[in-house]
């Protein structure tokens, strides 16, 4: 892994602005990153031990791991590209498995389908990350089918209660 280049690391956080909100550029890639490129392009983006994202081939769009979606969960202000899914659903999601929309109660309103999305439960608990296949609207609307290709399950759906 080496160091990005003044202009590979402009073109990243333009490329997170532009797909997940102004602002989360900056806060997804800080100045200490490092990225593994094949063939001439950044393809893998690391903050130190971890892992944050592949940077997709076909389009330039980022896909993100755990820590990626990690700092996106903070840098986006509650609903903004977030899935919420009902209670019962949450471990199975937590878990890597596909969110259906019957699951689905609440969703920004401005997601649009191959959008990627962070998954949560109703307390804004990161569940999973995903690629929307539907818009936001059409999740709380349809009942059957599927709503989020979850590429990532990031485990502990349910939140434990803490002891004072």
């Amino acid at each position: 892994m080496d160091e990005p280049t003044p202009q590979e690391l402009q073109k990243l956080r333009a490329v997170a602005d532009y797909q997940f909100d102004r602002g989360v550029g900056t806060r997804l890639f800080p100045d200490d990153i490092k990225v593994l490129r094949t063939g001439g392009r950044v393809r893998q983006v690391k903050l130190g031990p971890d892992l944050l994202c592949a940077v997709r081939a076909s389009d330039g769009f980022i896909v993100l791991n755990r820590r990626g979606a990690e700092l996106v969960h903070a840098a986006l202000k509650y609903p903004r590209l977030r899935v919420v899914v009902a209670d019962d659903a949450a471990p199975f999601i937590a878990d890597g498995k596909t969110v259906f929309a019957k699951h689905v109660v609440g969703a920004d309103q401005e997601i649009r389908p191959a959008e990627e999305v962070l998954v949560v439960n109703k307390n804004d608990r990161l569940l999973a990350s995903g690629r929307a296949l539907l818009a936001g609207e059409e999740m709380l609307a349809f009942k059957v089918g599927k709503a989020v290709s979850v590429r990532r399950g990031f485990g502990g759906g349910r939140d434990v209660p803490r002891e004072d």
